[in-house]
């Protein structure tokens, strides 16, 4: 039975902001939140195995492209470590830790489940904990819950535990985490209470719903909903690229209905760590639940033959120049996954490179937000970011224009390029060197 004057104490705590916060894992989604956490009056703890992001925070800096130093310099009562034994120093821990697939694009609960058993450590009676990290429904209740409930401590009596989905857009200046609507839902009644009065009291909006499953599906359905439409125009645009129809200016006519019609945009395949990962984790487990999850599967299909089309259309366009793939020089212009910033997790450049390399390309690359490329278990690459300028342009063969950052000089660049492959409709003017594709 559940000790009322305990849950009331914490109640009380987070009310009045005396409640201590700890954030596992300080990336995309982390770091902004407990930022924020920080600024309404919270005092906070930040959480991450990797030793450079923690001597980055130590020092006042960012390691985040869109997240200034100045910002990092503005964060009070926070403490930076690597250390789980300070999770016994905290009320509320919010797990954000990743969530990626295997290269069998089956879901690795590895993070979770270490995360958990490190809380499990340091856990003490009456903390609220919430696992952010997206993931397919079930997860809190059949693997968190039981790692939590694993040294006798029970869920609703001891401890209290919610999932509440992250819905952070890195580089969005409209919206934040502070206003983007915050979905709650807990494994019991007061365990969504506790969670749904903590996160009012740093973000403006909080929707309440009747467990975790909900909330987690809640994170499933968005992003499989975006995955499966940039699918449809994906296919649309291999088939009216076929047929020398123009997708991006029939995108813009059907925009001009005022219902019934939601614009999406074709691109070089999909990026980030939500929209290829989260399909996947969904048709997992309707397997277990005796279903195939045909539809979206095949949008996932659709979405990562993407890099192959960019492949075909630049190896076509060298040929009409007569020139071969076999020793092209080629440059990739961005390769982190969406434009004005700096995250790389799962973008379409690298199988786009892979595949050039493959054929015998010599391949370089251009990013102002990602100088070098990070260590990955798909790919194997060691490559920095070149300098960009008319001369070293001329230098190429041809240029693939994969993400379209705003900083990017595009008039220099259509003037100097030999050939430029357009995945992103940026170069509005009409050349013989400019390939939409």
């Amino acid at each position: 039975m559940t000790n009322n004057s305990l849950v009331n104490s914490l109640k009380t705590s987070i009310t009045s902001q005396n409640a201590v916060v700890g954030v596992i894992g300080l990336g995309y989604v982390g770091l902004p939140l407990l930022m924020l956490i920080s600024k309404k009056g919270f005092k906070t703890y930040g959480f991450d195995v990797d030793q450079t992001k923690i001597k980055y925070l130590k020092n006042k800096k960012s390691y985040i492209s869109h997240i200034s130093d100045d910002l990092i310099k503005s964060i009070t009562n926070f403490t930076p470590t690597s250390d789980y034994k300070y999770l016994s120093k905290c009320d509320i821990i919010i797990i954000c830790v990743p969530t990626p697939t295997t290269e069998t694009n089956e879901p690795d609960l590895s993070y979770i489940i270490n995360t958990g058993k490190a809380i499990l450590s340091n856990i003490k009676v009456n903390q609220l904990i919430v696992l952010e990290s997206t993931t397919y429904p079930t997860t809190t209740r059949d693997v968190l819950k039981p790692i939590l409930e694993s040294n006798g401590l029970k869920c609703g009596k001891d401890f209290f535990l919610a999932f509440s989905p992250e819905r952070e857009d890195p580089g969005n200046k409209d919206f934040n985490t502070e206003n983007i609507t915050k979905i709650v839902g807990g494994i019991e009644k007061i365990s969504s209470d506790l969670a749904s009065t903590f996160y009012s009291s740093v973000i403006n909006k909080v929707f309440t719903v009747s467990s975790t499953e909900i909330a987690e599906t809640t994170k499933m359905l968005e992003n499989t909903f975006r995955a499966v439409n940039i699918a449809l125009v994906n296919e649309l645009k291999i088939l009216l690229d076929r047929m020398g129809i123009d997708i991006w200016e029939v995108i813009e006519a059907s925009k001009t209905k005022p219902f019934g019609f939601m614009p999406f945009y074709p691109g070089p395949g999909w990026g980030g760590h939500c929209i290829p990962v989260d399909p996947f984790y969904l048709s997992y487990i309707a397997k277990k639940y005796d279903y195939t999850t045909k539809f979206i599967e095949l949008a996932g299909q659709i979405n990562i033959r993407m890099p192959e089309f960019i492949v075909e259309k630049t190896v076509d366009a060298l040929n009409k120049r007569k020139t071969l793939i076999n020793g092209a020089k080629i440059l990739i212009l961005g390769v982190a996954y969406k434009k004005d910033i700096g995250d790389q997790r799962e973008s379409p450049a690298f199988k786009i490179i892979e595949l050039l390399e493959n054929k015998g390309a010599k391949v370089d690359y251009n990013d102002p937000y990602v100088p070098v490329i990070p260590k990955m278990r798909k790919f194997k690459m060691n490559k920095s970011s070149i300098c960009l300028s008319p001369k070293t342009i001329k230098k190429y063969n041809c240029l693939i224009l994969v993400t379209n950052h705003s900083c990017y000089d595009y008039k220099m660049i259509s003037k100097s390029a030999k050939l430029i492959i357009d995945t992103r409709n940026t170069f509005k003017e009409h050349s013989s060197n400019i390939i939409k594709a």
